[in-house]
């Protein structure tokens, strides 16, 4: 076994240099928290050390909370994983497939031949798309002006589907979708549902869609990479008012905050006393969604957002109700089966429910899948699994 401090001299080495600005990482088992700590700086422009209590913008790491909202309702029988989605928010009746553009550049659409349902969307099979890493959906956004998801202004919403549901496996706004079907089933918005039936019960304080005044003196600095490796500040002016809660990203949060989220889960739905989800739930939420389906690579159309993306590259990969599951051992440690997403920003978390083993790890860094990030994930979770033993 080998001991905690093996995890820090790594994570030390990876900020040193200002490779990384700063980061913090967090990892627990089933009994509690095992370890976190942070490294480096708030920002390379910024004195603040980068302390456990930093606040990140985890983006797409709002995904399964949402799919949490999602599937309490489920238990409850407000929302079905198969219902028509368009039963519970009807402007998806009108929502049609781009097929490509006319001679003139003027899009095709044509109705979609099956139901975006619940299911689909949390699988990412329902047709929505990024435009980071759709082409055709960012020429379409170009030629209508229509607003991408990442204004959250509602008229984001009305983007056609790139492919049928359940054709196959592309990611995108899906889960921002979902995340307005609990707010019509609940009759709350997404800040007051979370707050209320997950973050409340679950002791996180420091997770909101709301960037409060009290975060500033921790609020971690955006970073762009540069050709030479080197690290730019990113100004970001303080979020306005969105015209809805993006249940696909948006929240702002800690590695502390988050890593209780995945003891719940890990728990089977329990955390200190207050349930989030059943057991069952807890289980279906981890199993293959998308038949035979499997994820793909993600290129990237915006180099400065994203670098290409494929996770455990030659694997085949498949996607629970909001999670990547690794179909072979991971080769850091993790465990066949196990359960995985990130942010955009470079966060990332894993969740093994076979060695009962979870972890997260923030920084603040564009573009998505930086390299020098994931040789610093890999490493914490080699050292992580290392110390369990």
């Amino acid at each position: 076994m080998t001991s905690l401090s093996s995890i820090d001299s790594g994570l030390a080495a990876a900020v040193s240099g200002n490779r990384i600005a700063g980061l913090v990482a967090a990892a627990a088992d089933d009994r509690g928290v095992i370890y976190q700590s942070g490294f480096g700086r708030r920002g390379v422009a910024l004195p603040e050390p980068m302390t456990t209590d930093t606040v990140f913008r985890i983006a797409s790491m709002t995904k399964a909370i949402t799919a949490t909202a999602a599937m309490q309702l489920t238990e409850q029988g407000t929302l079905s994983l198969d219902q028509p989605a368009r039963e519970i928010l009807p402007f998806l009746a009108e929502t049609q497939v781009l097929e490509g553009f006319d001679t003139a550049g003027q899009p095709v659409l044509r109705p979609p031949r099956t139901e975006i349902t619940l299911r689909r969307l949390l699988t990412h099979t329902a047709g929505f798309v990024y435009d980071i890493w759709n082409a055709s959906m960012n020429r379409y956004q170009d030629v209508t002006h229509l607003p991408g998801i990442r204004s959250a202004r509602l008229a984001a919403l009305n983007a056609p589907l790139a492919f049928d549901p359940g054709e196959r496996w592309e990611y995108g706004a899906n889960i921002d979708i979902a995340g307005r079907m609990v707010e019509a089933a609940s009759g709350l918005d997404l800040e007051a549902y979370f707050q209320r039936h997950i973050f409340a019960p679950l002791g996180m304080a420091d997770t909101s869609f709301i960037q409060r005044p009290e975060w500033d003196s921790r609020l971690a600095a955006v970073h762009a990479r540069q050709a030479d490796g080197s690290l730019h500040p990113i100004a970001l002016p303080r979020a306005a008012g969105p015209e809805f809660y993006t249940g696909g990203g948006g929240l702002f949060s800690t590695a502390p905050d988050y890593i209780r989220f995945l003891r719940a889960l890990l728990n089977r739905g329990e955390l200190e006393g207050a349930r989030i989800l059943r057991p069952e739930t807890v289980a279906l939420m981890g199993q293959n969604h998308m038949g035979a389906l499997e994820v793909q690579p993600m290129v990237s159309g915006m180099p400065r957002m994203s670098n290409d993306v494929e996770l455990f590259p030659g694997m085949a990969k498949k996607w629970g109700l909001s999670f990547l599951i690794n179909t072979e051992p991971g080769p850091a440690g993790r465990s066949a089966g196990s359960l995985a997403w990130a942010g955009l920003n470079n966060t990332y978390y894993w969740l093994d429910p076979v060695r009962k083993v979870a972890g997260v790890l923030m920084t603040q860094v564009l573009p998505f899948a930086d390299r020098t990030v994931l040789e610093a994930l890999d490493g914490f979770e080699a050292a992580v699994y290392a110390s369990v033993g």
